[in-house]
């Protein structure tokens, strides 16, 4: 890249993605690197980067460069396991994902089980989930959303990258008895018809 003030602004962008700690918005990339296009240094950079070691990507509202996925297992040996989550865990962090933002009754309501407050504070913890205000209603209860870690750390641009209700069938995902009591509707369905 020359003197060409155009290439000279790719380089900032690059150098401000690079020693970023967390993924960034373009404007805070644009208060580090200055001002510029930055969506057009971002497009320049993410095709630079397309096919090698490192890649540029884009989460949610937010760029950084992350290992590329073909060789994500050649670093494995150095990370340290992550804990499992319990199954209430994943339980209440699929409903807030799902239906965020949502009050814990609510989430109490979708699981029909109360969750100890250990499992939301497990979820912050782990930076997936955060306080999104209080609903309008009396009481005021706090909702609860998924953060964009939550995004990085499973792989998804936005929510709507969720898997839907086919996709989770396909994979097998679905407990048997889930299956059992949508059959058991359709057949119920068909003999009022």
């Amino acid at each position: 890249m020359s003197g060409d003030p155009v290439d000279d602004y790719v380089r900032a962008v690059e150098a401000v993605l690079f020693a970023a700690d967390d993924p960034l918005t373009v404007e805070a990339i644009r208060a580090h690197a200055g001002e510029g296009d930055v969506r057009h240094a971002l497009v320049e950079l993410a095709a630079h980067y397309a096919g090698r070691g490192i890649e540029l990507v884009q989460r949610g509202d937010r760029w950084h460069f992350q290992t590329a996925a073909d060789l994500a297992h050649l670093l494995r040996r150095d990370r340290e396991e992550p804990r499992k989550l319990s199954r209430a865990g994943v339980e209440t962090l699929a409903i807030i994902a799902y239906h965020e933002p949502v009050t814990r009754a609510e989430i109490e309501a979708i699981r029909g089980v109360q969750i100890s407050k250990g499992t939301l504070d497990v979820l912050m913890a782990a930076g997936w989930v955060r306080p999104a205000g209080r609903r309008e209603v009396p009481g005021r209860p706090l909702l609860y959303a998924t953060t964009p870690e939550f995004l990085a750390h499973f792989g998804l641009i936005s929510r709507r990258d969720l898997p839907g209700i086919d996709d989770l069938r396909a994979a097998g995902l679905l407990d048997p008895i889930d299956l059992a009591f949508e059959h058991a509707e359709v057949a119920n369905g068909e003999e009022d018809a």
